[in-house]
């Protein structure tokens, strides 16, 4: 029994992280919970039109100030997502624990509109899922954007691999479907 362990973790160390889906592919699905408890699931979502996959830096010690700016832009955008049935899903991925209060501190002071939901990541499901954690000291996920047509299949993906290079609400809306 023991010299399986050995074999064991060498397959582990080998198996690699997930890669995110590209252009063309289809999206995982996946189910997260909002901070107040509701399921929401990727596949769901579909039924009514495109989705926009906003993956944020949670909380890597502070409250990202890019995450911030970026967000208060696709609100400012909310009307185009409507307009366009897109919905936007933002993804705040973190530690299980004070997560939920984390991603609440995040969005006070704001109202999301019907087309944007905040979804929570504890320890890293989702990020882990589609090959997105940044798995280095106050780091938590690569800043990242998927928009998924209504069939599943990815239209749009950037993925930045620094702090900055976020995708712009504009850069979402012109990779809708017309």
């Amino acid at each position: 029994m023991n010299a399986l362990v050995p074999l064991l973790l060498l397959t582990a160390a080998f198996a690699g992280p997930a890669n995110p889906p590209k252009i063309g592919e289809k999206a995982p699905d996946v189910t997260w919970q909002t901070p107040i408890a509701t399921s929401v699931t990727l596949s769901k979502l579909l039924m009514n039109g495109p989705v926009a996959l906003v993956v944020l830096r949670g909380f890597p010690g502070y409250q990202c100030p890019i995450c911030t700016v970026q967000v208060g832009e696709l609100l400012g955008k909310s009307e185009a997502f409507a307009a366009a049935k897109t919905q936007v899903v933002l993804v705040y991925p973190g530690p299980a624990e004070g997560l939920k209060q984390r991603a609440e501190e995040f969005v006070r002071g704001k109202t999301l509109p019907a087309t944007i939901t905040l979804v929570l990541d504890p320890d890293y499901a989702f990020t882990n899922k589609y090959g997105l954690r940044w798995d280095a000291p106050r780091e938590t996920a690569f800043p990242s954007t998927f928009v998924i047509d209504k069939s599943g299949k990815v239209i749009f993906a950037k993925i930045s691999r620094s702090h900055g290079g976020r995708t712009k609400a504009t850069e979402i809306l012109e990779a809708l479907p017309r």
